[in-house]
């Protein structure tokens, strides 16, 4: 499916504008159509209605804009050292071995033989430009890994989120790091 299809939007959005479209659906079917037909014209709502729901099944864990932005703070107040013990507490909770590397990648993931690098040094740069994503791919392809993941708190830039596409680098920031780190922010 492509990232900009009406589709794809809807499952990164909100699941509340799924529902209200298939309201809207229905509202204009029934308001437009003759009585007869009516009930068939607001079936057209019903696509909207399971991508509604599979918005809402992906984003029943995620946190609140609130709790996002007093993670964020917190994470952003956090020096490097105290800030990679939360990553390696967050990725070992998930199952994986944590090796802790020096250059380009920070840490080394390991998980059913399937191995990661991560880039997290450059976690407070107000800025992500596309050199140390070239950094990262190097190392990782050095070292063998198969997945490359880049973790920033700032922005990333257009051209760094088309390379990190192109190259299969995941990129965490915002909720999606909010998220990997919650468990551990809560014991802090």
């Amino acid at each position: 499916m492509s990232e900009k299809s009406l589709f794809a939007v809807l499952l990164r959005s909100p699941w509340w504008i799924s529902f209200l479209l298939v309201a809207i659906i229905a509202l204009v079917a029934g308001a437009l159509l003759p009585d007869e037909y009516a009930g068939v014209g607001m079936l057209g709502g019903f696509p909207f209605f399971v991508i509604g729901c599979m918005a809402m099944w992906r984003q029943r864990n995620l946190p609140s804009p609130a709790m996002v932005e007093k993670a964020l703070k917190n994470l952003s107040g956090m020096n490097w050292r105290d800030f990679s013990v939360v990553l390696d507490t967050a990725f070992t909770r998930q199952g994986y071995t944590v090796t802790h590397l020096t250059g380009a990648a920070d840490m080394l993931l390991e998980k059913k033989g399937v191995r990661t690098v991560v880039s997290s040094k450059r976690w407070k740069a107000a800025a992500m430009g596309v050199e140390p994503l070239r950094e990262l791919v190097s190392h990782r392809d050095t070292l063998g890994a198969s997945h490359s993941v880049c973790i920033s708190l700032g922005q990333v830039s257009v051209k760094a989120r088309d390379f990190a596409v192109q190259n299969r680098i995941s990129l965490i920031a915002e909720a999606d790091l909010v998220a990997l780190t919650a468990d551990v922010l809560k014991g802090i």
